[in-house]
């Protein structure tokens, strides 16, 4: 027999936030699979720049999920806040992107549903196997944050296998770049940035004009650290990051040891030559 809810009971909400990255898409099919009874509500924070791939795995994404995405962000993007910043580019230093792109949106969003004393379960994509990550903590007395990766044992190779067994697989930018997010994040490694040079040339060419254009501006920051775009893109100095960059993996693929049942954790991502940024692994709004 189904128990009635009290009138004095506040009403409940379920929101879960996909960035277009491997974790939160296997935490939507988790959750899809696992609690089918739970009505949740998807949203993207859209900066306007994103990766094609991005928008077409959510499109894949909605399809397995059976619920539209909601896309926030649609009035005010990337170019918007830009103009408000004086043409000051984000860096791990003044991450506006984040502030104003991801979690602002978010909060305003919620907002009403908060201040009419609604309960907010907040589902977020952090794995067991990423034990000093606290997710996104909670503003608001009424926001509830949960882990179910976390709570279920998933770590990397179980939420690939998810995805895999699922028939999603992962979005099509791993085969080049281990983030989601902007075109132009700037926590990208000197690779990913060589590697969007090449698969998104005219997105390369954007990142070069605002970076131009903010160093006419004053801006003390580049996209990459110590040197600029047009530096970074002249063929001996590619060479020289892909020369870098294969020398790594190949010390990586050294120590590693094989696992003949988990293959595709086999398969060793940026993040895990470079080792994550400090700054980047709380940005779980974008990257995850």
């Amino acid at each position: 027999m189904t128990q009635m809810k009290s009138p004095n009971q506040p009403r409940e909400i379920h929101v879960l936030g996909l960035s277009g990255g491997r974790d939160s898409a296997s935490l939507a099919v988790w959750m899809r699979q696992n609690r089918p009874e739970i009505d949740i509500k998807y949203f993207f924070t859209d900066t306007g720049k994103e990766l094609k791939e991005v928008y077409d795995y959510l499109g894949e994404l909605e399809g397995f999920i059976g619920k539209p995405i909601e896309r926030l962000n649609a009035d005010r993007d990337f170019d918007f806040w830009l103009k408000q910043y004086g043409h000051f580019l984000p860096s791990p230093r003044t991450r506006w992107c984040t502030r104003k792109l991801k979690i602002e949106p978010f909060e305003h969003w919620l907002k009403p549903e908060l201040e009419a004393g609604t309960i907010v379960h907040s589902y977020v994509a952090i794995r067991a196997d990423e034990p000093d990550r606290s997710g996104m903590i909670a503003t608001h007395p009424n926001m509830k944050v949960h882990f179910p990766l976390r709570e279920a044992g998933l770590d990397k190779a179980a939420v690939i296998e998810l995805l895999d067994s699922s028939g999603l697989g992962l979005p099509a930018y791993y085969r080049w770049r281990s983030r989601s997010g902007c075109t132009f994040c700037f926590y990208q490694q000197k690779i990913e940035w060589v590697r969007l040079m090449r698969e998104h040339p005219d997105a390369f060419e954007e990142a070069k004009s605002y970076e131009k254009s903010a160093l006419e501006h004053g801006s003390p920051f580049t996209w990459t650290q110590k040197e600029s775009l047009d530096e970074l893109a002249r063929p001996e100095r590619v060479a020289q990051i892909e020369k870098d960059y294969d020398l790594r993996v190949a010390r990586r693929k050294a120590k590693q040891l094989a696992n003949p049942l988990r293959a595709r954790l086999s398969e060793i991502d940026i993040d895990e030559v470079y080792g994550v940024p400090e700054a980047a692994s709380g940005c779980l709004t974008c990257h995850k």
